[in-house]
């Protein structure tokens, strides 16, 4: 059983394109509606009464929302920032806790013998919460942002001391250690989790550290980018999705699951929010999976 717990959002993004407000958003959206592509996902998380119903609709159409929690009174997480015209550099401008500020975690009853489970973005001191409330998992990952790293740092690190792997981005791994040479980055956080580090570095691809090697992959070539919002959650559903349905986790395993993670990053990029991930076919991942090869194994 796979379950993925964190921030179900409504985002504002800017882009010199387009600006895009309340769109369905998330990382917990993104990495559910990305891992349920290779195996059936369960979303743990809270929402508002703001929350509209055709975002909670195209949820239920994907994932159990069994752990989906509902506050009449309250509003949805709200994240709006913007990204400069190379879309590489995102800047956070407003960052709304609204109902996750005091949500206390909790899970259904089916969900406690979970797996494979996903902290993604969100408090850590609720992550390591609801981590207490699993049975048995095999296989626990995190992320984080800026915006924790600078008010629970300490948080961060006693969870991040609790889970096999982390997944972030190159600007968080080196708030984390106080490093630039992610290498450095890297050998530090991985000396705190248990097993491995994925630094995802946007249009320049992913390195995955675990035990003494380093697999580096390049992004998958989008020559129309329209919104990198999501793209690291997306990497991390796929990555968590497909070590699920393989059921093992071993070198060769990690690194066709960075393969698959890397693809779902590509088709988030495509449009604004998730809407790229909400119809997209077997085929479609399994086609761009077969080119994405060929230009990797022609390198």
């Amino acid at each position: 059983m796979l379950t993925i717990f964190g921030t179900i959002a409504l985002d504002t993004t800017r882009t010199h394109l387009k600006t895009v407000t309340r769109v369905l958003g998330g990382a917990a959206t993104y990495a559910s509606l990305s891992a349920c592509k290779y195996f059936p996902t369960n979303l743990v998380g809270v929402i508002g009464s703001d929350f509209p119903l055709q975002y909670m609709e195209i949820l239920k159409r994907n994932v159990d929302t069994s752990g989906l929690i509902f506050k009449e009174n309250g509003k949805t997480f709200h994240y709006d920032s913007s990204f400069d015209e190379t879309l590489t550099i995102r800047r956070s401008n407003k960052t709304e806790l609204n109902v996750i500020q005091k949500f206390e975690p909790i899970i259904p009853d089916e969900y406690i013998d979970s797996k494979f489970i996903f902290l993604a973005n969100n408090d850590p001191t609720q992550n390591i919460n609801i981590l207490k409330l699993f049975s048995d998992p095999k296989l626990v990952i995190c992320d984080t942002i800026e915006y924790w790293i600078h008010n629970k740092y300490d948080e961060l690190n006693s969870l991040m001391k609790n889970v096999n792997g982390i997944i972030i981005d190159s600007q968080e791994a080196r708030l984390i250690t106080h490093e630039h040479n992610l290498i450095k980055c890297a050998r530090i956080i991985r000396e705190i989790v248990k097993d491995f580090v994925i630094i995802k570095k946007g249009e320049h691809g992913s390195m995955l550290f675990y035990q003494d090697m380093i697999f580096l992959l390049p992004a998958f070539p989008i020559e129309n980018v329209i919104d990198p919002t999501g793209a690291g959650d997306c990497f991390a559903g796929g990555f968590l999705g497909y070590l699920a349905k393989s059921g093992r986790v071993n070198e060769r395993i990690l690194k066709e699951a960075c393969i698959y993670g890397n693809v779902m990053g590509s088709f988030a990029i495509q449009d604004y929010g998730p809407s790229k991930l909400i119809d997209l076919s077997p085929e479609e991942i399994e086609n761009r999976v077969k080119i994405y090869k060929g230009f990797i194994e022609n390198r």
